[in-house]
């Protein structure tokens, strides 16, 4: 992975899609996954042989919000 660290707050209107660039002569092809807020847009260009690293993001994502799920139970008000 190229290396960039940014840092961005998800809200409850925060969009994402995924776009398949299919193959083209000379290129193999590829899919953008788009996370896109108010004021920042994530892209993520994922290559065929990079599906192990796109599906720990994936489970990464599960994990984060069933963290959230927790907080969520145990707040008074029933958000975070």
């Amino acid at each position: 992975m190229k290396t960039l660290t940014a840092t961005a707050h998800l809200e409850a209107d925060t969009t994402s899609r995924v776009s398949l660039f299919g193959p083209t002569s000379g290129d193999e092809g590829f899919v953008s996954l788009r996370v896109e807020g108010e004021f920042v847009e994530l892209s993520l260009i994922a290559r065929p042989g990079t599906v192990d690293a796109l599906r720990a993001l994936a489970r990464a994502a599960e994990e984060a919000a069933a963290a959230l799920d927790r907080i969520a139970e145990t707040t008074p008000d029933g958000g975070a």
